[in-house]
């Protein structure tokens, strides 16, 4: 899991802005806006090219990497378990061409009057082997013991963005018929998204460079690069504004306040000064019944389940911190041109999401707020998170994120799995990652329920709190099915647990509850 592991529900809710307004249809890339085509300056797919300003969103990764040297944090491992046999030749020779079609898997980044830019590399063949750990002579239990200890010790293994590479490649062979191909990528050249892209192409490059067949894929339109100047010119003059002013008012300090107040969580350590990105993860599977009657819910006030989940969790973490002005952040994949929806790159954005939870509103009213916020955000969600703060200027602090400190991601990025014949292919988990955030609540509407992970700072918290947050929140959701025009303020989260262990959601947890 990531917080990369974008939705673009947003981007639907856009397309439904457009359409309400008259706009016309938001997902014609090229003309939807008025403009053309983005130009294409690069030289070609696996050429070099000069030294460009990095994207924004890659700006605030190369800060952090600049201020926590060193850290995996920002690693993005991809493995993946193949049994059948497999053409161990077609599969090095797919993933180098992967590597030459998309330059920004061979940049590095370089420092030009104090700011970063990117470095595309030629592509050189020789400078991309495919080692192979041959792990088949090793019992079976022992070879998966190693293999899980190499894919842990990859995913979290940092990458030098000056030096390079930031992408790595490792296959295991555990038997005959039996592989595991590990893939990482460092998150400022790539997203959820994009590794749904390598997958994809990975797939149709192997099938046929197995039986001799030549690449099936069109070159890519542009490249990273090409996007990364153009969204600069694009962001200037008018539309900047118009985007910048709408968020000024939306995030726009109280009055006697500098700036938003951090959202104060029952903790259970101090926060440290320096954020470890520590994690943890709890995972819960709420029913289907439960998720059927929240979407029709939201149909009856003219949201998604997108709106109703991210006002219940508002409703949750009002309840933990006493405050009713509460900012969420949720990513928007970024992709709204038809020219980069198969390119590589770091498009993700991340949007804040202000609730008003003042006046013990009803939760259908509170719907009704988070799906105003949300249409607005989503018509405005052109300006990267990273040029916000630029705008902004919140006091930074390396304890905690600014603006906001929790994260709600509704998954919804492509399937990943395909298999080939004769091969069959397993998607694998990534090791536990870190924590960005103090919480992550990742949401999907999954054909049994809703699937549930809570990733948190395990600096703060302890797992048996995060266990009870969860059943809180199912508590929530189930009231509001049963009651939608309850006050807010009326809404229990006391649960069986809660009741005979923790009655209060911001007590400290007592020696029993620790076990």
């Amino acid at each position: 899991m990531n917080e990369d592991r974008s939705t673009d529900k947003l981007a639907a809710l856009l397309q439904r802005f457009k359409e309400q307004r008259g706009d016309g249809r938001a997902d014609d890339a090229a003309t939807a806006d008025g403009e053309g085509p983005i130009p294409r300056r690069s030289a070609g797919a696996g050429l070099a090219t000069e030294p460009v300003p990095a994207s924004f969103a890659q700006r605030r990764l190369w800060l952090l990497d600049r201020l926590e040297p060193g850290s995996s944090a920002y690693n993005m491992p991809f493995p993946a378990r193949l049994r059948g046999r497999l053409p161990v030749r077609a599969l090095h020779r797919s993933l180098r061409e992967v590597l030459r079609r998309h330059g920004s898997l061979r940049t590095t980044f370089g420092v030009r009057d104090r700011l970063p830019v990117q470095r595309v590399e030629a592509y050189a063949a020789e400078r991309w082997p495919l080692p192979v750990v041959d792990l088949s002579r090793l019992p079976a239990e022992r070879a998966e013991r190693v293999a899980e200890a190499l894919l842990d010790r990859e995913a979290n293994t940092p990458f030098d963005l000056e030096a390079g590479p930031v992408y790595r490649m490792r296959l295991l062979r555990l038997g005959a018929e039996h592989h595991v191909l590990l893939q990482t990528m460092h998150h400022i050249v790539s997203d959820g998204w994009s590794i749904g892209v390598c997958f994809r192409e990975l797939a149709r490059l192997l099938a046929a460079f197995a039986v001799g067949e030549s690449s099936p894929l069109d070159e890519p339109p542009i490249q990273y690069t090409d996007f990364t100047l153009w969204q600069r010119e694009r962001l200037e003059g008018e539309l900047l504004e118009q985007q910048l002013a709408y968020w000024r008012e939306r995030l726009a300090p109280p009055p006697g306040s500098r700036e938003i107040p951090t959202l104060e969580l029952p903790f259970d350590r101090p926060r440290p000064p320096v954020q470890s990105h520590r994690g943890g993860t709890v995972q819960a599977v709420f029913p289907a019944e439960l998720a059927a009657g929240l979407r029709t819910l939201g149909r009856n006030h003219g949201a998604s389940l997108f709106m109703v989940l991210l006002a219940a969790f508002d409703v949750l973490m009002q309840r933990y911190s006493g405050q009713t002005d509460i900012v969420v952040g949720t990513p928007t994949a970024g992709r709204e041109r038809l020219e980069v929806e198969g390119l590589v790159g770091l498009f993700l954005n991340s949007l804040a999401l202000r609730a008003d939870l003042s006046g013990n509103p009803s939760f259908g009213e509170l719907v009704r707020r988070v799906r105003t916020t949300a249409l607005g955000a989503a018509a405005h969600q052109e300006v990267p998170f990273e040029r916000l703060l630029e705008e902004l200027q919140p006091e930074r602090h390396l304890s905690h994120s600014p603006i906001f400190q929790v994260f709600f991601n509704m998954i919804n990025l492509p399937d990943y799995r395909f298999d080939l014949p004769g091969l069959e292919v397993e998607i694998l988990t990534p090791p536990t990652e870190g924590s960005k955030f103090d919480l992550t609540l990742y949401a999907e509407d999954a054909a049994q329920g809703l699937r549930l992970d809570l990733v948190y700072d395990a600096d703060l918290f302890d797992r048996p709190r995060m266990e009870e947050m969860l059943r809180q929140y199912r508590r929530v959701l189930e009231q509001v099915v049963a009651e939608p025009e309850r006050p807010v303020d009326e809404l229990t989260l006391l649960t069986g647990d809660a009741q005979r262990v923790l009655p209060d959601p911001a007590a400290p947890l007592s020696d029993a509850w620790r076990g």
